[in-house]
């Protein structure tokens, strides 16, 4: 029987690499060029960076930590190997400083910002509460875990792993919705990137294809039940690009060609409308 090719997963994972990394510059980009950040929801750069910041601190772990891969191993004996690769950690450290540097833009560069432009309440909730979530799972594997946590079948600290991992994912659900609001609120897309939207699209699905072909090679898909949290990044991404997508070419479509006029009445717009969600 022949070996499996190798050069498929490899050539897809360097695919969504620069597909989901390529996404972060359209924004900050056109940011730039309009001397505006007028369009886009705050809360879901906040969020953002708590998001990237977990999947930065999961993909690191299941990489490089001895500990966090025995665990993984005693686990899941069928397929110990974590599917997590060096591009999984290198998009995650650059998307921390890509979400960062958008950021700032909100606040140091002197561009124009609309006056709803601030963090809701609800966002700053799950932004505190998601990270209290996670000290508590630390609480329990200090005070429960068997040999200080080392025993993968007691609370280990593959646990506290797998809660940043989860804060990620609840953030990915979250985290559109401000934004799909914000769209709704103006019925227009303008001042935002719908080419971050395409690219984040084409790097979910290859996600999605990544893992189940990594899982596939192994022949055993506990590759897929043992890392939920890049399976379910891949789907939710996709559906709110989905959402998005809809929303530029379709439903706003007539408010997009004339973009240059809704900018220019933003202001005015703004005080008319009751905001989704109270700010601080």
């Amino acid at each position: 029987m022949s070996t499996p090719p190798t050069f498929h997963p490899v050539a897809e994972a360097f695919s969504r690499f620069l597909c989901w990394s390529a996404s972060f510059y359209p924004q900050p980009i056109l940011n730039w060029r309009r001397r505006s950040t007028a369009g886009l929801a705050i809360d879901f750069w906040t969020i953002n960076i708590l998001g990237f910041v977990s999947y930065l601190i999961s993909t690191a772990s299941f990489l490089y930590s001895p500990l966090i891969r025995d665990q993984y191993a005693a686990r899941n004996p069928q397929a110990p190997k974590p599917t997590v690769r060096f591009n999984d950690f290198a998009f995650a450290a650059h998307a921390v400083i890509m979400s960062i540097f958008v950021y700032t833009q909100f606040w140091c560069w002197g561009f124009k910002r609309e006056r709803s432009q601030r963090v809701s309440w609800p966002i700053m909730g799950i932004f505190w509460g998601a990270i209290a979530g996670v000290l508590v799972i630390v609480a329990l594997v200090m005070t429960r875990g068997r040999d200080g946590g080392r025993d993968a079948f007691g609370w280990a600290w593959i646990d506290v792993i797998y809660a940043v991992g989860y804060v990620k994912l609840l953030i990915t659900v979250v985290k559109y919705v401000p934004q799909a609001w914000t769209n709704y609120r103006r019925q227009s897309t303008v001042g935002w990137s719908i080419d971050q939207i395409l690219l984040d699209s084409a790097g979910g699905v290859l996600s999605i294809m990544q893992l189940a072909l990594d899982s596939s090679l192994q022949g055993d898909w506990t590759g897929v039940t043992g890392n939920p949290v890049k399976f379910g990044l891949g789907n939710v991404s996709v559906f709110f690009d989905v959402v998005f997508i809809l929303q530029h070419y379709v439903l706003y479509r007539r408010a997009r060609i004339g973009g240059k006029m809704l900018e220019e009445i933003d202001d005015e717009e703004e005080n008319t409308h009751t905001p989704l969600l109270r700010s601080v």
